[in-house]
């Protein structure tokens, strides 16, 4: 398996031209088309890392791709040379640790909050506000669910968790109680 310092390396470098050209939302926005493609079409970036396809077939693929798809000369010239450099099979990876970096250089940071059930527009308004609160950071909150929680949240940003569920609770209730 390749090193995430190669991901991190792509991703930063394609912020830094991004960000300089002031390209950041589209680029994101090609990124995200082309990784809606590539989970459409798995096989796709297999394909582009075979050494049974000769590289002139990728480059045609991915040439026939852009002029279907196109995008921003930034996000085709990474395409093209991650195709070139034989990362693009890493795709989703760079591209998570592209979204990573836009987002901690705008100073946005990720919640990713687990609730006994759906939380509704007002609840989840509160909660961001709350988490903006605590962290000085603007946040964007990834919602799951999880009836076995019972009811509270569990909110983890970054390494940090917070569990506030009731089954957690009630976990340490059922610790204590067999101390006694």
């Amino acid at each position: 398996m390749i090193s995430s310092a190669v991901f991190i390396r792509y991703a930063r470098a394609l912020v830094d031209v991004a960000m300089e050209n002031n390209e950041e939302p589209q680029v994101t926005k090609d990124l995200q088309l082309y990784r809606e493609i590539f989970i459409a079409v798995p096989d796709l970036l297999d394909l582009f890392h075979s050494p049974a396809v000769p590289r002139e077939s990728k480059e045609k693929i991915l040439a026939d791709l852009l002029a279907r798809y196109p995008v921003l000369s930034t996000t085709a010239n990474f395409l093209k040379v991650a195709l070139a450099q034989n990362r693009l099979r890493y795709f989703h990876e760079i591209l998570d640790w592209y979204v990573q970096t836009v987002n901690k250089r705008k100073g946005i940071v990720t919640a990713r909050v687990t609730a006994a059930s759906a939380l509704n527009e007002e609840r989840l308004g509160e909660l961001r506000a709350s988490l903006a609160q605590a962290t000085g950071l603007s946040v964007n909150v990834e919602v799951a669910t999880d009836p076995e929680l019972l009811g509270g949240l569990v909110v983890q940003v970054g390494s940090t968790v917070y569990d506030g569920s009731i089954r957690r609770q009630l976990a340490e209730i059922r610790r204590k109680l067999g101390k006694s």
